[in-house]
């Protein structure tokens, strides 16, 4: 008997010529500093130690308040990215956030296009223009190495003074059909050229007043369930290579935690009620909507509980040079303290190799073993009737300093 569970564990740990370490390593998405590499920087180090699976881009260097990062021009970027997927033994998943407008990351003076704001494009209400502006960007991403979009925003712009969203143009419509229309078109032209794309911010950013960014944003008296419209419309249309998640707190959805920590959001509604089962990402958990309210180790531990396979630290709004290496023992220790599971680790591996699959950075890999028992939502009621319950602000402010 003691033989047979030192086998089930071992096929659990090691599968497949893929470790423990670098199923870890597949779940962490970093941001670095610099526009070349040698064998000696350290995102190569945390390629080839923490086994990270994915890199992001940024072109302005928050913390240094510098134009120069990551990107310069067109020849130094192809440099980079082919130097870093050279590094790496499972290709690795590199992106950059290119929505058009005000979010774009390769600028018209690092030798890419232009291109309209989602706003902007939205008001002419033209598809084609759509699919045809859309189409500029993919091609950039694929001119460079670069093979994962963090766009189109699916977020409704029901809040046109939102400081995060409405304000600075980046929804196509306060109509939720019109936004899952141009979503689509984004997304297609992106497909043509193999360049995956992420509709974000679940379950919607679009009403809210602050800037998760830079604090704590609740949106329970103003978030409205249409904004589901667009994220359903896509999963239904199996249109979704990778969804991200909001730093928003909504208590009509979950009185206690905002939806990247929330397993109500994350399990019940999105992976249950609207049967999404591809990657989910977590917003920069470098925001402080997250590191003024959680500590490191326990916004870690409530990110993979609820569900989220790819924990993204920018590394730009706060700095930390070996970043990767910290998470990567931090949810080794949760794993050892059994805060979170093996299954667990195993699913969200399967998840981002599926995807990797998919953007044919891989050609085939054995899915890892997960267990077939299946937990149970301990509350039969739907998430969605639940958000016409009554607010629960006073146990979340009990829970928040509980927390604290």
């Amino acid at each position: 008997m003691r033989l047979f569970l030192v086998f089930l564990i071992f096929i659990n740990t090691i599968h497949a010529g893929y470790n423990l370490d670098e199923k870890i390593g597949q779940m962490i998405l970093v941001g670095f500093r610099g526009s070349e590499i040698d064998v000696n920087h350290q995102v190569v180090k945390d390629i080839k130690q923490s086994k990270i699976g994915s890199i992001i881009l940024f072109d302005y260097d928050v913390k240094l308040e510098s134009r120069k990062r990551n990107v310069i021009d067109k020849d130094q970027l192809i440099d980079l990215t082919k130097r870093v997927q050279r590094e790496s033994e499972i290709p690795l998943l590199i992106t950059v956030d290119q929505e058009g407008g005000l979010v774009q990351r390769l600028k018209q003076r690092h030798g890419f296009h232009k291109v309209l704001s989602p706003e902007e494009i939205g008001k002419k209400n033209n598809l084609n223009f759509t699919y045809s502006e859309s189409k500029k960007l993919a091609k950039d991403l694929e001119s460079v190495g670069i093979n994962l979009n963090f766009a189109p925003s699916a977020d409704v712009n029901t809040n046109p003074n939102n400081p995060v969203i409405g304000k600075i143009e980046r929804s196509y419509s306060s109509d939720p059909k019109k936004v899952s229309q141009h979503v689509a078109a984004f997304i297609k032209s992106h497909h043509e050229q193999n360049i995956g794309t992420t509709i974000k911010h679940f379950p919607g950013h679009g009403s809210s007043k602050g800037d998760s960014h830079k604090g704590f944003v609740d949106v329970t008296e103003t978030w409205r369930d249409l904004e589901l419209i667009p994220f359903t419309d896509m999963i239904k249309q199996n249109q979704v290579d990778i969804l991200m998640s909001a730093h928003i707190f909504n208590g009509s959805l979950d009185p206690y935690y905002p939806a990247t920590l929330s397993k109500k959001v994350l399990q019940d509604l999105l992976r249950g009620e609207l049967k999404y089962d591809g990657v989910i990402i977590s917003d920069d958990m470098n925001m402080s909507a997250i590191t003024d309210h959680y500590g490191f180790e326990r916004a870690i531990e409530l990110a993979i509980n609820a569900g989220v396979d790819i924990l993204l630290f920018g590394n730009n709004l706060i700095y930390e040079k070996e970043i990767a290496f910290k998470v990567h023992k931090a949810i080794h220790k949760l794993l050892d303290e059994d805060r979170i599971t093996i299954d667990q680790i195993n699913s969200s591996f399967n998840r981002i190799m599926s995807l990797k699959k998919k953007l044919k950075l891989i050609k085939n890999f054995d899915i890892a073993q997960v267990s077939t028992l299946k937990r149970g939502i301990a509350n039969k009621k739907s998430v969605l009737d639940k958000i016409l319950m009554k607010k629960n602000y006073e146990v979340f402010k009990k829970l928040k300093k509980m927390e604290n």
